[in-house]
């Protein structure tokens, strides 16, 4: 993989936006922290991705798997767990093509979209594996979701990262 990565000083704000993501995400769910750890997830970034975790045609992925919690082999010691897999080579490329367009707010957008369909995965609202008329319902109600719970975050460009990416659609999702 010869593609652009996240620098250190992304790297730092990665970090920035995600704590800002779950803050309102959880708000508008009316998560407490307890709950928050309900929902399991983490994220990487290109560095280190394996090859098909990178897209072409996404600023993220988000990948579903089992996680295993040490208590015996019952399946209830089995728990889901999301990976939202960061395309660092997509955000930057978005990011050189328009100049307008801050990292901050667009990671913000980007962790707050893959947290909705966390919550919902994780509440049943959505099913991970559907069909594509399904799925594509799901990215209209998760872009609607996304748009509430940041219209009125105050953050420097923030609503000229909702306008330009009203109506595409940003997540890839593969079962594993």
């Amino acid at each position: 993989m010869n593609l652009p990565f996240f620098s250190h000083q992304d790297l730092r704000m990665v970090g920035e936006a995600l704590e800002v993501a779950e803050d309102r995400t959880g708000d508008y769910f009316k998560f407490s922290f307890e709950q928050w750890k309900r929902h399991r997830y983490d994220v990487k970034t290109l560095c280190s991705l394996g090859e098909h975790e990178v897209s072409e045609h996404a600023f993220a992925l988000l990948n579903k798997g089992v996680r295993h919690s040490g208590r015996g082999v019952a399946r209830t010691g089995e728990h889901d767990f999301f990976l939202i897999c960061l395309q660092d080579h997509l955000i930057l490329k978005a990011l050189g093509r328009d100049t307008n367009m801050d990292l901050l707010p667009l990671l913000v957008y980007v962790f707050t979209h893959e947290l909705v369909h966390i919550v919902r995965f994780c509440n049943f609202h959505q099913r991970f594996e559907a069909s594509e008329k399904h799925r594509t319902r799901e990215e209209a109600v998760v872009h609607a979701a996304t748009y509430d719970i940041l219209r009125e975050l105050s953050l420097p460009k923030l609503n000229y990262v909702l306008d330009s990416y009203q109506g595409h659609r940003i997540c890839d999702m593969i079962a594993r």
